[in-house]
Formats: structure tokens, sequence, C-alpha cells
């Protein structure tokens, strides 16, 4: 009979706590977000990503064109200035619909590595550069036309805290 009464005020007691109605407040006047950063840094974020542009390539080709090579060199620009020598990027290699699953994998990934050794080459610290492949599966455009895989065929530049 004790255990049964001990047993019926412990659930009560759980009951009782656990049905709490009180919501937790936010304070948003805070700059502080979970993340560590503030707003004015998240913006700082957002101003350097939309400095750096995407690498194209020809189709089945992970060598960096001729004309991509300023694009490279612009984004190395932004990525040793001052604002974002402490940042890390990610590096996404992406690829068209055409191939197998697994060589567009692997596609990506050495368009991905071909874009950091370039980047590298420009003095961007290696150890700041992770690589990605989609494969194809993030596709920008989906139309069934070559200008449509032409823009497919990229690598975009992720800036990271």
């Amino acid at each position: 009979m004790k255990k049964l009464l001990l047993v019926s005020v412990v659930a009560a007691a759980m009951f009782v706590t656990g049905c709490n109605t009180k919501n937790p407040s936010v304070d948003s006047s805070s700059e502080s977000s979970n993340s560590g950063f503030s707003n004015r840094d998240a913006e700082g974020l957002n101003d350097l990503q939309g400095k750096v542009n995407r690498v194209y390539f020809d189709f089945d080709k992970f060598n960096i064109r001729p004309d991509m090579r300023g694009v490279i060199k612009a984004n190395a620009v932004v990525l040793n200035s001052e604002d974002a020598k402490s940042l890390k990027v990610v590096v996404e290699g992406n690829c068209d619909e055409w191939g197998t699953d697994e060589y567009n994998y692997a596609l990506g990934l050495k368009r991905a590595k071909a874009a950091k050794d370039a980047l590298v080459a420009q003095g961007v610290s290696a150890d700041r550069i992770q690589v990605k492949s989609n494969g194809e599966s993030k596709p920008t455009c989906t139309e069934k036309s070559k200008a449509c895989d032409a823009q497919n065929r990229r690598d975009e530049f992720k800036i990271m805290q």
C-alpha cells in the first residue's frame, strides 16, 4: 500500500511539472543568435557570399576553363580579404544529368578539387577549403537543353563561419 501511495505521488508530481503551461521567452532585441555570431556578422557573411561567383565547366571535364580563371582569381581576392581570412569555404562540385550517379559524384568531386587547387595557387590557405560533390542532385536548371545542362556543370563556393 505504501509503495502504491509513493508511486502515485511521484506520478502526480511528474504530471504537474510536465504540464507547466509557461512558454519560454525569447529576447528578440539581442543581436546574438544561437550560432555564436551577431546579425551584423551574418550580414557581413552574406555580403562576402554575394561577392564570390560560380565556376563553370565543359561537358565531362573538370579542368578550369581559360575563361573561368578570372573568376577564380576574383574569388581568391575575396577569400584573402581581411573580412574573410578567418572564414572557411566549401567548394561544391555539381554536374548535369548525363552519366550515372556514381560517375557524376566522382566528377563533381574532381571539379571541386580543381577549384580548391586553383584557389590555393592564388594564396588561399588549403586548410580553409573543404570540397564536396553534389553530383547531379542540385541542378539550377531543369529544362532539357544544352544551355540548361551547361548551367548545371559548375562549382559553387559557400563561405562558412
